[in-house]
């Protein structure tokens, strides 16, 4: 059964980094045969607003979809293993600055009539 896990990434993170990401994911998948089958993929799938590059893993669980519970676990962990990946090589996400508008709630005769 097949799986995929999106994620998003700073456009500025180095090849390098993008090759160490890969291998040390090939690696879990390789060391937990159990849970995985060694085929996978690892993708770029866009670059959104010239800051992030949108990436996907895809993958093939060693299980059928029946067993729903166990798929989301070993799902979960999988996700958790790429989080602490993200940290050991220092792979990071930063959101543009965003516009904040704010407006006055009620009418200045009220707020003049409150004091």
């Amino acid at each position: 059964m097949g799986d995929a896990v999106e994620f998003a990434i700073d456009f500025a993170t180095t090849v390098e980094k993008l090759g160490l990401l890969k291998e040390k994911i090939k690696k879990h998948l390789e060391k937990t045969p159990q849970h995985w089958h060694p085929n996978h993929n690892v993708v770029v799938k866009e670059i959104e607003n010239v800051n992030k590059l949108k990436m996907a893993l895809y993958c093939t669980h060693t299980m059928n979809f029946q067993e729903y519970g166990e798929k989301n676990k070993r799902r979960s962990e999988l996700v958790i293993e790429i989080k602490k990946i993200f940290e050991e090589i220092n792979i990071k996400y930063y959101l543009l600055p965003q516009q904040v508008h704010l407006n006055p709630v009620g009418s200045e005769s009220s707020n003049v009539a409150s004091i």
